[in-house]
């Protein structure tokens, strides 16, 4: 039987981060996590490094009990992890799971950039 060429159309889509329920359950956790400003402020403290919940309350001028519930979120999510040191709880940012949202956003990009470019040809 002779191969024929696929249109551009019908070819297989290659595997998007929103392929299936479960990754795209698996970014909604994510993006959820990263919606609310003082997580995002957090996020922020982290980018220079683990840091002590002790000194997170004091940059972000925040509670314990605030942060602890916003820490702990970020953690269910993956984002951050955390280390206790006697009775100090020390945090820092998970880069893989930053990679992750960053490859969604990206292909949802190009996504965008071309679905836009397309319906403007005709």
């Amino acid at each position: 039987m002779p191969m024929v060429a696929l249109s551009p159309r019908l070819r297989p889509a290659r595997a998007s981060a929103l392929a299936t329920a479960r990754q795209a359950a698996r970014l909604a956790e994510l993006f959820h996590a990263l919606s609310d400003p003082t997580r995002l402020r957090l996020v922020a403290a982290l980018r220079q490094g683990e840091q002590c919940v002790c000194n997170l309350t004091g940059l972000l001028d925040a509670q314990q009990s605030r942060l602890s519930f916003h820490l702990k979120t970020l953690k269910d999510a993956g984002l951050v992890v955390d280390r206790r040191e006697g009775r100090w709880i020390h945090y820092s940012l998970v880069p893989e799971a930053f990679e992750e949202a960053r490859l969604a956003i990206e292909e949802l990009s190009k996504a965008a950039r071309s679905s836009a470019a397309a319906c403007c040809r005709r």
